[in-house]
């Protein structure tokens, strides 16, 4: 993908990423099924950990058009480096004792989320709703909450090379995110709520999809930078003090590849 945006705000300093998952699933019967399964992406974050890895699991009931969705994930990111401050505002390793970042930001979500097919194989309504107590371990709460919209039209017919027919669909999501107050070794710093949504349309051939997406924020600049801690920002980072552009406009496009035991088969 050409950037990693996670609820409106880049994970990859706005840059190129990718990520590869597995999931395991046990229909215990035809309409509850339990999984478990995990999601290793590529980040450049102020910690710079090698990874965001996810460990994930739930269960999911169905009645009839509607599909139930609850669980556990775990962001773990391994081989974090802890972020001081000096005398002039540089971001440094060495331990000057100004805490500009934790050295584990690891942290738990618990979710629930439910489907609506309002149309058979057309059209879908969802909510989602995610909620940690200790949001990037700072000691704030966490809570984000959100509506989405898919609508899939018919297969378009093509000729090109031994591609015969192609789907697409519309999606779109409007969340909220609900931040509590930090520790206060971090400050006591009262985190922004915001508001965020993307809108994307995409394109599936088989196994591949390709996804044209839009994400945008209501966050300024500066409260971009106290959100994130975009090291940036900081005095000598290369960008705008006290800024980050990590919450701006972004158009995404990303490339997906999906297998499962039937492909294999």
């Amino acid at each position: 993908m050409t950037d990693y945006n996670f609820r409106g705000i880049s994970q990859s300093n706005r840059g190129a990423s990718g990520t590869v998952y597995e999931e395991t699933r046990y229909n215990v019967i035809p309409d509850w099924q339990l999984y478990v399964g995990s999601q290793y992406w590529s980040v450049a974050l102020p910690t710079n950990p090698s990874c965001e890895c996810d460990l994930y699991g739930g269960i999911r009931p169905t009645f009839g058009p509607v599909a139930f969705d609850f669980g556990f994930i775990y962001y773990w990111y391994p081989k974090e480096r802890q972020v001081f401050l000096d005398a002039a505002g540089h971001g440094i390793l060495a331990n000057t004792g100004n805490i500009w970042t934790l050295r584990d930001t690891d942290y738990y979500e618990g979710y629930g989320k439910v489907t609506y097919e309002a149309m058979k194989d057309r059209l879908w309504f969802g909510a989602n709703f995610y909620y940690s107590p200790d949001w990037l371990n700072t000691g704030a709460y966490g809570a984000y909450g959100s509506v989405t919209a898919k609508v899939s039209g018919p297969a378009v017919k093509v000729n090109i090379g031994p591609v015969d027919e192609l789907g697409w669909y519309l999606s779109g999501e409007f969340g909220h995110y609900w931040l509590g107050t930090t520790d206060l070794i971090l400050g006591s710093v009262n985190l922004p709520d915001y508001n965020t949504w993307n809108l994307g349309l995409a394109i599936t051939y088989k196994t591949f999809t390709f996804d044209f997406r839009y994400y945008d924020t209501d966050l300024s600049k500066t409260e971009c930078f106290a959100l994130t801690g975009d090291l940036h920002g900081l005095n000598g980072g290369g960008g705008a003090l006290g800024s980050s552009n990590w919450c701006n406009p972004a158009f995404v496009l990303a490339a997906k590849f999906d297998i499962t035991g039937a492909n294999l088969k």
